[in-house]
C-alpha cells in the first residue's frame, strides 16, 4: 500500500485528476446497472393515488375593467401631454377630487372653437335679424288683412244701406256668390272669427316657449324667445309672448279657407227693375224713391187744388164777382203747380233711370272690389310670409348647425382631460399584455399619438381576478365549467391559490390560429377565489386544472407507453433483456398514465424503446381517437 501511495504521490496533478474522473465513470456504470438496461433508463411501476389534471400556463387578468379610450376625433390623432405612471393606484380620494389621469393636447380644438365663436355670433345676429323681419312681416300682414276686411265690411254696409239687406241678398244670389255673402255682417263675422282663431292659435293658457338655446353654451340673453330656441331645448315656459308664426298661420288659414272671400265672376245686372218701393228693402234708394213719389203726389194735389180754384175764379170772373187781378193770380198759381208736377215727375224719372242704377251698381262694385282686394291681400300675405319664413328657417338651420358644432367642439375639448372615475390600478393600453400594435399605433406614453377609440389606460377591478389559459384540443373535452384549479404565480412560487373555471370558449382562439393554423387551442378563464393584494394583472402563472382523482391504481410515465394502431405496448426490463408487452391503459395526466392490465406493481418499464426496435417512429404516428391514444396525443401537445 505504501508503494502505491508513493506511486500516486509521484504522479503529476493532471494525471491524478484524470484518474479520479475515470474512477467516477467506472463506478457510475458499475453501480448504475440496477436502474439501467441495455435499452436505457427504466421506471418502477407504482401503485397509489393518481390525480388527473391539466397543467397549462397563462397570465393573470381582471375580470372587470374600466377601459378609458380616446374619444377625441381626428384621423391624425392627438398627443398625450401628461399621463399618470403605470401601476399608480387610484384611490377613493382621487375619485372625489377628480384627479387628472390623462391630459391630451387640445390646442387644435381651441383654435377651432375660436373660429366657431366668430361664426356663431354671425349666425346668431342673422337669426335675430331674420326673426325680427319675420315678425315685422307677420304684423304687416295682420294690418293689411284687417284693413282689407274692414274695407269689405264697410263696402257691404254701404251696399245694404243703399238697397236694403233683403234686396242685396237677392242680387248676390243672382250673381252666383256663396251664401255666406248674403249675410249683412259677413265682414264683421270674418274679422271676429279671425280674432277668435288668433286667440285659439295662441293657446289660451301657457304658451309654448323655451329658454334661449345659446345660454347653454354662452350667456347670451335674447329678450324674446322664438321657435328656434324652442326647437333646440324643447322646454316650456309660462307667461310667454305669443308666437308670431302661429298667429300668422292661424289667420291666413282662416282667411284662405273662408268661402266668404271668393271673388264674383261678374257684376252685370239691371237695377232698374228694382226701382220700385216694394222691390227694395229699407235703404237709401227706397227712401229716395219714396220721397220722389211723395213730392210728385204733393205737386199733383197742389196742381189739382190750383186747377179747381182757377175754375171757380173763372166762373166768378164771368159773373163779375172777382177782379181780373184775382183771376190772373189763380192762373199763375195753377201754372206754378203744373210746373212743379212736371219737375217732380222728371226728377223721379231721372232718379229711376240714372241715379238709382248708378248708385246701386257703384255700391255693389265697391263691395265686390273690396272682396277682390281682400283676396289679393291674402295671397300677397301668404307669399310674403312664405319668403320671410324661408329666410327664417334658413337662418335657423345655420344657427343650429353652428350651435351643434360649437357644442361638439366644447365637448371634444372636455374629453381631452380624463379624470379618475373609479379606484383601481392604472394599466397602460387595453390591459392585454399580449396585444400587438397595428397601423402604426404607438405604445401609450407621454408624447405619443393616440387615435379615436384607442385604449389609453385600463383600470382593472383588483377584487375580481382571473387567469386565462389556452387549452389544447386534446384536453378540451375534459374541461368543464365549475371545475377546481390550483394556481401558482411564478413571482410567488411558494404561494398557492385556488380557482374555478368560469368560462370555456366554444370556438378555437382566432389569434392563435392566425399564428399557428395547425394547432387549435381554446381560451379558458379560471376565476381566482381569493383576493390578495400582491396579485397584479399580467403576472405569469401556472394553472393545474383538477379533472379527477384515481385511488389505488398502477401508473407509469407517459413515455413508457407506445401506441401502434389501436393498441398500446410497454417494454418491461427482465434482467439484461426487454420484454415487449401489450397493456390496457386508463386515464392520464401530463406525466403519468393508468395501467389497468399488463403490468404489475414493482415491474420496471423502459422509458424509451430499445435500439433498432422501430418503435420510436411508431410512437410519433397519429394516435387513435379513443382514450387509449392519450400518450401519443400528449406527446403531440408538448411538441406544439
Amino acid at each position: 500500500m505504501q508503494s502505491i501511495r508513493k506511486f500516486i504521490s509521484g504522479q503529476p496533478r493532471w494525471r491524478k485528476i484524470a484518474a479520479a474522473l475515470l474512477v467516477v465513470v467506472i463506478l457510475f456504470f458499475v453501480f448504475g446497472r440496477g436502474k439501467h438496461t441495455a435499452a436505457g433508463i427504466t421506471f418502477t411501476a407504482k401503485r397509489g393515488k393518481l390525480e388527473i389534471n391539466v397543467l397549462q400556463g397563462g397570465s393573470i387578468e381582471a375580470l372587470e375593467s374600466q377601459a378609458v379610450k380616446c374619444e377625441v376625433r381626428g384621423y391624425q390623432g392627438v398627443k398625450i401631454l401628461k399621463i399618470v405612471e403605470e401601476g399608480y393606484l387610484v384611490s377613493e380620494e382621487d375619485v372625489k377630487t377628480n384627479k387628472v389621469l390623462v391630459q391630451l393636447d387640445s390646442s387644435e380644438i381651441e383654435k377651432q372653437i375660436t373660429t366657431e365663436d366668430i361664426n356663431y355670433e354671425s349666425n346668431l345676429a342673422s337669426l335675430t335679424d331674420a326673426k325680427q323681419a319675420y315678425e315685422i312681416q307677420v304684423n304687416q300682414n295682420l294690418s293689411d288683412l284687417n284693413a282689407a276686411i274692414q274695407k269689405a265690411r264697410f263696402a257691404r254696409m254701404d251696399f245694404d244701406k243703399a238697397m236694403g239687406a233683403e234686396t242685396t241678398k237677392t242680387i248676390i244670389i243672382r250673381l252666383g256668390l256663396p251664401e255666406e255673402l248674403l249675410e249683412t255682417n259677413v265682414a264683421v263675422r270674418v274679422a271676429s272669427e279671425v280674432e277668435d282663431n288668433k286667440k285659439l292659435a295662441l293657446g289660451g293658457g301657457a304658451a309654448k316657449g323655451t329658454e334661449a338655446a345659446e345660454t347653454e353654451v354662452k350667456k347670451v340673453a335674447i329678450k324674446k324667445e322664438d321657435a328656434t330656441e324652442k326647437a333646440v331645448t324643447g322646454e316650456k315656459k309660462e307667461s310667454q309672448a305669443p308666437d308670431p308664426v302661429e298667429e300668422a298661420e292661424a289667420i291666413i288659414k282662416l282667411v284662405n279657407s273662408d268661402p266668404s272671400l271668393m271673388q264674383p265672376k261678374s257684376i252685370a245686372i239691371d237695377f232698374t227693375k228694382y226701382a220700385k218701393e216694394e222691390a227694395l228693402g229699407d235703404g237709401e234708394m227706397k227712401q229716395k224713391i219714396r220721397k220722389n213719389e211723395d213730392d210728385l203726389q204733393v205737386a199733383q194735389k197742389e196742381m189739382s187744388q190750383a186747377k179747381t180754384q182757377l175754375e171757380g175764379t173763372q166762373r166768378l170772373f164771368g159773373k163779375g164777382f172777382v177782379t181780373k187781378t184775382e183771376l190772373e193770380g189763380d192762373e199763375f198759381k195753377y201754372e206754378n203747380c203744373r210746373l212743379k208736377v212736371q219737375t217732380a215727375d222728371t226728377a223721379r224719372n231721372l232718379f229711376i233711370k240714372y241715379e238709382f242704377p248708378k248708385t246701386c251698381e257703384e255700391a255693389l262694385s265697391k263691395y265686390v272690389e273690396a272682396v277682390r282686394e281682400l283676396d289679393r291681400t291674402r295671397k300677397g300675405a301668404i307669399s310674403k310670409l312664405a319668403q320671410a319664413e324661408a329666410k327664417l328657417r334658413s337662418a335657423e338651420g345655420r344657427y343650429k348647425l353652428e350651435l351643434h358644432q360649437r357644442s361638439d367642439l366644447l365637448g371634444q375639448m372636455g374629453k381631452c382631460t380624463i379624470k379618475a372615475q373609479k379606484p383601481g390600478l392604472v394599466v397602460y393600453g387595453g390591459g392585454n399584455m399580449n396585444a400587438y400594435y397595428y397601423g402604426g399605433e404607438e405604445q401609450v406614453r407621454e408624447g405619443a399619438l393616440v387615435r379615436e377609440q384607442q385604449p389609453i389606460i385600463t383600470i382593472p377591478d383588483m377584487t375580481k381576478m382571473a387567469v386565462k389559459v389556452r387549452i389544447h384540443e386534446t384536453y378540451i373535452k375534459k374541461i368543464k365549467k365549475g371545475q377546481k384549479a390550483r394556481i401558482t404565480v411564478e413571482a410567488f412560487p411558494d404561494k398557492k391559490l385556488m380557482g374555478e373555471i368560469s368560462k370555456v370558449a366554444v370556438l378555437p382562439d382566432s389569434q392563435n390560429m392566425w399564428m399557428n393554423p395547425d394547432m387549435k387551442v381554446y381560451l379558458t378563464t379560471i376565476t381566482i377565489s381569493e383576493v390578495q393584494d400582491w396579485i397584479k394583472p399580467g403576472m405569469s402563472s401556472k394553472v393545474e386544472i383538477l379533472i379527477s382523482s384515481l385511488d389505488d391504481v398502477v401508473s407509469v410515465p407517459l413515455q413508457a407507453v407506445i401506441t401502434e394502431g389501436t393498441k398500446q405496448f410497454c417494454y418491461v426490463a427482465k434482467g439484461s433483456r426487454q420484454e415487449r408487452r401489450e397493456v390496457e391503459v386508463g386515464d392520464f395526466n401530463d406525466e403519468f398514465i393508468e395501467i389497468k392490465k399488463g403490468i404489475a406493481e414493482g415491474e420496471k418499464v423502459c422509458l424509451r424503446s430499445p435500439e433498432g426496435s422501430g418503435d420510436k417512429e411508431k410512437k410519433a404516428e397519429e394516435p387513435a381517437v379513443d382514450k387509449k391514444s392519450a400518450p401519443a396525443a400528449t406527446t403531440e401537445k408538448k411538441k406544439a
